[in-house]
This record gives structure tokens, sequence and C-alpha cells, in this order.
């Protein structure tokens, strides 16, 4: 169950009913940090619902056993919504649930993609949906040749590590976010209605 309000402040953001936005956080990268607040803004702004989830992921496991545990908590927010159109935005941990939407047949924006998971790789394979992948090349995670062979769009960002920064400059590091939400409000206004 995906708790009404975290901190105060609402984890659904209403817009249109009938197309909704599921925000899937890292394991430590919650949906009120920059990638995932702007994600949720620029959905906001093409009308969608977005409904976030919060978690406390487990520390220990696998990366099977997190994959599980990520796509139970995907598919029960999945689950819950009745609209006709579904959107998975996952950051980091969130993109193992990669195979789930798939599976699914939903659209994804996938932030930092694990793809040294294979399941992950294999999801984003095997997607037919608009998919957008978003990494940097400082990222150990991050594999440029691999992204370019799995067909769909992306955007890499030169020296940006996996939280999407260039720690030692802040101001590059804005102009990725920047980048970042630009090519998000691309792919979701290309989405179709």
């Amino acid at each position: 169950m995906v708790p009404e309000r975290i901190f105060g402040f609402p984890t659904r953001h209403q817009g249109d009913p009938d197309r909704v936005a599921v925000l899937l956080p890292g394991g430590g990268y919650m949906p009120a940090r920059p990638l995932l607040h702007y994600a949720r803004t620029v959905l906001a702004h093409h009308g969608w619902t977005v409904q976030e989830v919060w978690w406390e992921p487990p520390t220990a496991g696998s990366y099977a056993e997190r994959e599980a545990w990520v796509v139970e908590r995907a598919r029960a927010a999945v689950d819950a919504e009745s609209a006709g159109q579904v959107l998975l935005v996952g950051k980091s941990l969130g993109t193992l649930a990669a195979s789930f939407a798939a599976e699914r047949r939903l659209p994804a924006i996938w932030l930092t993609p694990l793809l040294n998971v294979e399941s992950v790789v294999a999801g984003v394979r095997r997607s037919q949906e608009p998919t957008l992948l978003v990494g940097g090349t400082a990222d150990t995670v991050w594999d440029a040749e691999l992204v370019r062979g799995l067909g769909h769009p992306y955007l890499e960002v030169p020296d940006a590590n996996h939280g999407m920064e260039i720690v030692e400059d802040p101001v590059r590091s804005a102009g990725i976010l920047r980048d970042v939400t630009a090519e998000m409000a691309r792919f979701v206004s290309g989405l179709r209605s």
C-alpha cells in the first residue's frame, strides 16, 4: 500500500485519471530528489496523474531477490490503477521493474538503469513500448555501446555519475538536470494519449 502523504506532502498528484505515471525510486534516491521531482513536474505539466512510490528497500539479498521485491511493489502500484495508459518512471533500483514493464507492455523512463543486471537489459530489449534511457558516462552501470544497440531513445551525459551529477561541478550538475528534464518533456509529449 502506498501512503497518501509523506512528511505532510501528497504522494499522488491528480491529473488526467486515464493517464497515470508511477514513480519508482532508487535505493537511496526518493521521489523528492531532483530527477524524480522534475519527472513528476514534467508529467503534471502534460496532464498526467502521478503516483509516487516511497519505500525502504532491503539492504541485503541478491539482485534476483531485490528485483522480486521491486516488481512486487511496481505490480501493486500498477494494479491499483484503472487508467487506460500507465507509464513507469524508475531510478536505479526502480529499473529492476524493466521486465515487468515489458511484460505489461508499459512505456517507461529509466533513469540510470542498472545495465549490469541481465534482467534489466533483457526487459528493456524486449519492450516494444516507448522507452527512454538516461545515464552518464561516469556511471559504472551505464554501458554506452549496449544502450546504442537496444533500439530505444536515450540521453547519455558526459562525465555524469549514477546520481546524474558531476560531484566537483555543481553548476554543470544543474545543467544536466535541465537537460534530463527537457529530454523527459520531449519523450512525454510524444506519448499517445
